[in-house]
């Protein structure tokens, strides 16, 4: 079952004083008194808040010591009444209020003070010094891009095992993705780069580039790529039609691939920037995702038609990327994919095929999963256990065996699973990749497709989900941050 978190909004009441009756007390008020019920709402506010802040200042600051009386002076400028001065002496050794003391609501998404204190001050700049694999005993996993850049990159890249050698290349990928955009803001699968896709498909290639730029924390409002995402988004928009539809340039059964790859760049462009004008493009797109899933529960080439684990799992993940953006996404539709997945499963649940009753593969098996952790399968259940023992011990990390869709998948399911199957899986991906990656040449940041086994889909293809491996570190946040605490508990 999904989990669908909602933040639930917490309101205050307000009690109001009766008016409209004079106590014999009114008459013998203080000058203080008149002042007070003189002085306009604005004012009164603005000298609470003014004591506030200095009773802040004076707690962080040294101020506090040598500061011994302050004068206000309140009153109304049009009133006749005489200016009365109130004096207020704070002395320093007076003052015991806290910080916490002072703020009575406060909500955040993560404490990142707690999050700092686990990693024990560790030094960022060796990023392979800091165990790998456990990760903080806090929910962290929403909102799912939220650890792309600042602090929060550097702590995930600390935690789950990223170094300087990934992050270098994860720089030169990009560069190449750079210098390989056309004059319209797109990509192309054929070249003008060597070892082209036999096919081409311009929407596919523009999302997947896009894609790696956004899963290194780059937007179009910001980053050091910011003008290669402007200028790729407004290529990707120009190709939607009223239905959402956006891969008309895309040939037969290569359109669902395309369409969906879309739909998450937009849902997650505008998850990261709430950029006003996404939203709607971004909400068309799932709406026509939701209308072409196959009376089986998944998708496939053709709208409402049959259903397969690898196209169902690019459209997952875009409908995962809405939720987490604040998008409208029907639960029925998640719903309907856990009997997809039922059908194309074998042991359970531990193993997938490419279509109910099909053969078992390494690539669908870790696809499978990563959508039932998605759609709400926890931690600990035996049959996530038993799938991830599989793809280890049956489909370990090798460069001499390149298949980069399936290390795509992988990479992204044990490193949400944690422990030590990502510490070992990590141990590899890490070195072996990026020892693979072109250091020289005009092909230079780029992966060689031939030795893959799906080289026909030409060097972009390797090349961006080659990146999308090397930044899972914090492409997308944990799913099972907390999952020490859940195994103390069990």
């Amino acid at each position: 079952m999904p989990k669908l978190d909602q933040r639930d909004k917490q309101r205050g009441t307000e009690t109001a004083v009766p008016a409209g009756e004079t106590s014999e007390h009114d008459e013998e008020a203080s000058t203080e008194e008149i002042i007070k019920r003189s002085a306009p709402p604005w004012l009164i506010s603005t000298v609470f808040h003014l004591v506030v802040l200095l009773v802040l200042a004076l707690i962080s600051t040294p101020a506090g010591t040598s500061l011994g009386h302050l004068m206000l002076e309140i009153g109304s400028s049009e009133g006749t009444d005489d200016v009365a001065l109130a004096e207020f002496s704070i002395e320093s050794s007076d003052i015991s209020m806290t910080a916490s003391e002072l703020v009575t609501e406060l909500e955040s998404e993560v404490d990142i003070a707690s999050i700092f204190d686990d990693i024990n001050d560790a030094d960022t700049n060796d990023l392979s010094a800091v165990p790998i694999g456990v990760g903080p005993a806090v929910d962290i996993a929403a909102p799912m891009f939220n650890g792309r850049s600042g602090a929060m990159k550097q702590m995930l890249l600390s935690l789950y095992g990223g170094t300087s050698q990934t992050q270098d290349a994860v720089e030169m990928g990009l560069e190449w993705l750079q210098r390989n955009q056309q004059s319209d803001g797109h990509w192309s699968m054929h070249g003008p780069y060597s070892d082209g896709a036999i096919a081409e498909n311009k929407p596919a290639a523009t999302a997947m580039a896009l894609l790696a730029f956004l899963g290194d924390g780059n937007t179009h409002e910001r980053g050091r790529y910011a003008k290669n995402v402007e200028r790729g988004i407004k290529f990707l928009a120009k190709q939607q039609n009223r239905s959402g539809f956006m891969a008309t340039q895309a040939r037969g059964h290569e359109q669902a691939y395309a369409q969906a790859q879309a739909t998450i760049v937009l849902c997650e462009l505008y998850g990261m920037t709430e950029d006003s004008w996404l939203r709607e493009k971004a909400q068309l797109a799932i709406e026509y995702a939701q209308d072409a899933q196959s009376p089986e529960g998944g998708w496939r080439y053709y709208p409402q038609g049959d259903s397969d684990t690898s196209v169902t799992g690019w459209f997952v993940m875009a409908l995962e990327s809405a939720l987490s953006a604040g998008l409208d996404v029907d639960r029925n539709v998640l719903y309907k994919v856990e009997g997809y997945l039922d059908a194309a499963q074998e042991l359970n649940g531990a193993v997938y095929a490419y279509q109910p009753r099909g053969r078992i593969s390494s690539a669908m098996t870790a696809e499978g999963l990563l959508c039932r952790q998605y759609l709400g399968w926890p931690r600990n259940h035996p049959r996530m256990i038993e799938g991830i023992d599989i793809l280890w011990d049956k489909y370990p990390f090798s460069i001499r065996r390149r298949d980069v869709y399936y290390w795509y998948y992988a990479t992204q399911v044990l490193h949400h699973f944690g422990g030590e199957p990502w510490k070992r899986w990590n141990n590899r991906m890490r070195s072996e990749l990026p020892a693979a990656q072109e250091k020289k040449g005009a092909e230079r940041g780029s992966w060689d497709p031939q030795l893959d086994e799906y080289n026909g889909s030409g060097r972009l293809y390797t090349t961006c989900l080659s990146l999308y491996c090397l930044e899972v570190y914090y492409r997308h946040m944990p799913l099972y941050a907390d999952w020490a605490n859940k195994k103390a508990d069990d």
